[in-house]
């Protein structure tokens, strides 16, 4: 494809790359952020997940070394061999990663007759295949090497021998390991070697595939039909320095607000006021402290969006003024499929405006979603979403504060979006088969803008589709799970990986969304999402209801428990969220990210980290009662009971029903708030302190949890010592209203 490299011109950081038959570059954006690029569509692609120049002054070397071309910095050494081969070392020429040169060695060819033959009674074939793509990378696989990220895919944690696709999927089937799409597309990985590691992000909008290692033990494969070769190498110390840096190019999500992080209330079937108006009077009654009720598709008049129904609702803005006086805020679904009707607002503006998408003629593109025929809105462009953004001004004047972004894949129900649909990227034509991965980062993008500038508090989105980058506009969910306890095992491993993805603040569906849902496995995933960065219930119409007071009163009193032990640590997920929009450092994380040396935890897939502090071994399984627990090494403390327990191996942890086996690691000091039924002004009128340890240190960030005010010195940073047996506060930085009272409540 390249042949012999003949000639290379440096501009800057940038070495142009021409080889007998193509051109290429290699361009140093940091000294261990590489960007490498031939273009196959041409140079005028937008990339959705860099929105910004992203390049820091620094040392660069390039000079003809033998065959090989080598580019120096002071992290990284990059040789460049004909053919385009691309080899990466750090700066002592340890090897990071290198582009195979051998032939492709398929798992299985299974010949078309046998093929045929099996395809009668249903058998389909899930096998790497050999096949090569327009636009592809194969590069080497060693021993002992674990590959973690590609966003919220099924399977176990570490995606070695797995393969995916990155294309936007709407499907409710329970999803097993043998899924290779879901909602989501986040193209970037890590690779943990036994000493050293690296990432890769394929910033391809277009279908991509993954192969990593199920082909073949010697290699893994990343390519795709259409775009460019655009893939960005990170070099690192650590796997957390490689996250910092891809979320540093990607952007981070930014701080929330407070209550975002309390508990979350919804199922598609509130179908009216008054049974909205029961959920949180239930909710308030059976002291299930709560900050959100959602609105799914039921509030709209006919599934139109930016409507509400006036027969289901007699005043929805004075419904919406009583939640809010109950201390509940309100978030409301959108759907981007706007019903194509004369008449309606929407549409007509939209149609006016020629902000649909269109056929490759030029007609309005039609499909069906739940309004019936349906057009959609061209989120690739500037001018589209601004006006998509000022459309929430309705929502926010009922009251609304949240934006719920669902079927944004786009999903559609007469068949999937054709390739050829026309879709803008920007300024630029582009097709479905090139805006499709990004349509929902896009929706979000504008929902987000939106409401930032119309409501002035920080934004609050959810988005069920995404690309990489997403993280900067919205929050998400892991999509239409089943009440299957596969569904909450496969929980944990998405959460992980969709943290180590750069996406953040996710969650999944409490109780399972499809299916019904059991007590024991509503306890159970209550104690997980009690720990999950999005703490919402959500369930389908037509499935058994799953609020906790409608099973027995021991459901009711373990599912209080958990939602109630979230709200007291509501001050340690808020600075755990603030090291997360400071760094990308996800808040809730594998053991691997925190001790990726010990080779106990490159593949535990039942156990996670909130920040760096509390370990969580959640019962994943029916029936069990004791938990095998690995703690890494050093001291550890049970949560529940206060007993220390050496790390460094297993133990035997008690697990019953209405217990979660929880760890406190030693030296630090948990920020715990009094009890309370939502976020309000309450929070700052005592700060509660228990320290794990004798002599302990913690800093600690308080701020309003709602506007941007943080971002012009209006917060405050404590920096708590606990020395023999005495607590020393310090301001490091004064901008708010200090707490009330701050109280050692105990140590241990």
């Amino acid at each position: 494809m390249f042949g012999k490299l003949l000639d290379y011109k440096v501009k800057g950081q940038e070495v142009q790359l021409y080889f007998e038959h193509k051109e290429a570059k290699i361009e140093v954006l940091s000294n261990k952020i590489i960007r490498v690029f031939a273009a196959y569509q041409g140079e005028g692609v937008n990339s959705c997940a860099i929105e910004e120049e992203k390049k820091e002054a620094c040392h660069v070397e390039v000079a003809r070394e033998g065959e090989a071309l080598v580019i120096r910095t002071d992290a990284v050494m990059i040789q460049v061999w004909d053919g385009f081969f691309v080899d990466f070392y750090d700066a002592r020429g340890r090897l990071l990663s290198k582009q195979y040169r051998g032939e492709r060695t398929p798992l299985c060819v299974i010949p078309d007759s046998l093929r045929a033959f099996m395809e009668q009674e249903g058998h389909t074939f899930d096998i790497g295949d050999g096949r090569d793509y327009k636009i592809q990378q194969v590069r080497e696989l060693e021993d002992g090497d674990c590959i973690y990220g590609l966003g919220d895919k099924t399977g176990v944690l570490n995606k070695r021998y797995y393969e995916y696709e990155m294309w936007n999927t709407d499907n409710p089937d329970p999803h097993e390991d043998h899924f290779k799409a879901l909602y989501k597309s986040i193209p970037f990985f890590i690779t943990l070697k036994k000493n050293a590691c690296y990432g890769i992000f394929f910033d391809n909008h277009n279908k991509t595939y993954f192969d990593m290692g199920k082909e073949s033990e010697d290699y893994y494969v990343f390519g795709s039909e259409g775009g460019n070769l655009e893939f960005y190498f990170f070099a690192g110390d650590n796997m957390k320095e490689i996250i910092a840096e891809y979320t540093s190019l990607t952007g981070r999500m930014p701080l929330p607000q407070l209550w975002t992080l309390g508990y979350h209330q919804s199922r598609w079937g509130y179908e009216t006021e008054e049974e909205i108006r029961y959920i949180a009077e239930n909710l308030r009654s059976h002291d299930i402290p709560c900050d959100s009720i959602h609105f799914d598709i039921d509030y709209m008049d006919g599934y139109r969006v930016f409507t509400w129904n006036k027969e289901t609702y007699k005043d929805s803005k004075q419904a919406l003024a009583d939640l809010t006086a109950m201390g509940f805020k309100p978030v409301a679904i959108i759907d981007p499929g706007v019903k194509k009707e004369d008449g309606y607002y929407v549409y007509d503006e939209g149609r006016e405006n020629g902000y649909f998408a269109t056929d490759a003629e030029g007609n309005e593109y039609v499909n069906t979603v739940w309004p019936g025929e349906s057009v959609f809105p061209d989120f690739g462009r500037k001018e589209v979403r601004d006006w998509w953004g000022k459309k929430h001004q309705f929502l926010l004047d009922q009251g609304v504060r949240g934006v719920w972004n669902d079927m944004n894949e786009p999903a559609s129900f007469n068949g999937p979006l054709p390739d050829d649909v026309v879709f803008y990227d920007e300024d630029r034509r582009a097709d479905h088969a090139e805006m499709h991965n990004v349509y929902g980062h896009n929706m979000a993008k504008a929902t987000y803008e939106g409401l930032k500038e119309l409501d002035k508090r920080r934004p609050f989105v959810i988005t069920r589709a995404c690309y990489s980058g997403s993280q900067k506009y919205a929050v998400g969910w892991t999509g239409d799970n089943q009440s299957l306890w596969t569904h909450l095992r496969l929980a944990v491993v998405q959460l992980c990986n969709c943290g180590m993805s750069g996406f953040p603040f996710i969650g999944t569906d409490i109780g399972g969304f499809g299916s019904d849902t059991t007590k024991e496995l509503l306890t159970r995933w209550v104690q997980v999402g009690c720990f999950s960065p999005l703490f919402r219930n959500h369930c389908a119409k037509g499935r058994a209801s799953q609020e906790p007071w409608v099973f027995d009163e021991e459901t009711l009193r373990i599912y209080r428990k958990f939602v109630k032990l979230r709200y007291r640590l509501l001050p340690y997920f808020y600075d755990v969220c603030r090291e997360t929009a400071l760094t990308g450092i996800p808040m809730i994380r594998p053991l691997v990210l925190e001790y990726e040396k010990d080779e106990n935890v490159r593949n535990l897939n039942d156990e996670f980290m909130v920040g760096d502090h509390l370990l969580v071994a959640p019962v994943l399984e029916q029936g069990q009662r004791k938990k095998l627990v690995y703690l890494p090494e050093g001291v550890w403390y049970d949560y529940w009971t206060k007993e220390q327990i050496m790390g460094g191996g297993y133990h035997i942890a008690d697990a019953p029903l209405d217990g979660c086996p929880l760890y406190v690691k030693q030296g630090v000091i948990l920020p715990m708030y009094q009890e309370m039924d939502y976020v309000s002004e309450k929070k700052d009128e005592v700060l509660f302190l228990e320290a794990y340890g004798a002599n302990t240190r913690y800093v600690h960030y308080q701020d309003n949890g709602e506007d941007f005010g943080f971002e012009a010195g209006e917060y405050n940073e404590y920096e708590f010592q606990v020395e023999d047996g005495q607590l020393k506060t310090s301001m490091l930085h004064e901008g708010y209203t200090r707490y009330g009272r701050i109280e050692l409540k105990k140590i241990y």
